[in-house]
């Protein structure tokens, strides 16, 4: 019987050591004033961005950081937060050594007319949801997604999908450029621009009439929507391209 006991224990135990390290968590939570057209800017590097905006004059960034192993590795990654009246730039800070595996997962509002002096992460997604804004969004591994925005965004993944939609263009050129991954760009009807597309492996397709001004075969295109205006440019490399009509939702 004490065989039997011990054997027990010793498989409880075995089980108990094979479960894996519960995730810890941690929230920051902080805001800041910004004028309206000022700048933001985020660097992350494991964990997904959203960016959403509102009608205050105010930054609110909070971010979840997540340690796979423990609460201790939460403390090795800091969030450093440079602000004042007209900017707000917040960096994502991990430490040298290596086996912290932390992720940081920020929510973001901003003020609807921002310049957005670049968004980054390298291993999830970004989304921008709202804003009338101009500025670079960039991403390794992950979809970068606009949703009912206006102005002139650049984006920018290795391994993601990129879809933009644009309600009214701005004065200086659009661009989505990837490498594996599919492009989407939804423009309002009656949009005007100058179209430089690039697939190598994927196809083009447009809902509007375009114009061609040269072309070669389905890998490289130059042409205009309605009379022509700032350039819309769109690169990828293993994926299509497709440029549809903006349908905003009730």
């Amino acid at each position: 019987m004490r065989k039997l006991q011990l054997g027990m224990i010793i498989a409880a135990a075995a089980v108990v050591w094979a479960l894996p390290a519960r995730a810890s968590s941690e929230t920051f939570d902080k805001t800041y004033p910004l004028a309206s057209g000022g700048t933001f800017a985020l660097q992350n590097v494991n964990g997904t961005v959203e960016i959403s905006g509102w009608d205050r004059n105010e930054v609110q960034v909070r971010a979840v950081k997540t340690a796979t192993h423990g609460t201790e590795d939460l403390a090795k990654v800091t969030i450093e937060v440079d602000a004042d009246a007209n900017h707000v730039a917040v960096r994502t800070i991990y430490p040298e050594e290596k086996g912290v595996e932390v992720s940081v997962a920020y929510t973001v509002h901003v003020p609807q007319r921002v310049l957005l002096g670049g968004i980054t992460t390298v291993n999830g997604g970004i989304q921008v949801m709202g804003v009338d804004s101009s500025g670079e969004l960039r991403s390794v591994n992950g979809n970068v997604v606009v949703c009912d925005s206006a102005g002139s965004l650049s984006a920018h993944t290795t391994n993601g999908d990129i879809h933009m939609e644009l309600k009214r263009l701005g004065e200086t050129p659009v661009a989505a450029e990837t490498v594996n991954g599919s492009i989407v760009v939804a423009l309002a009807s009656g949009a005007n621009a100058a179209l430089d597309v690039r697939t190598m492996n994927g196809d083009f397709q447009s809902d509007f009439p375009v114009s061609s001004l040269s072309a070669s075969g389905a890998r490289e295109f130059h042409g205009q929507l309605g009379s022509g205006g700032n350039a819309i440019r769109l690169r990828t490399v293993n994926g299509s391209v497709r440029i549809v009509e903006f349908k905003p939702t009730v």
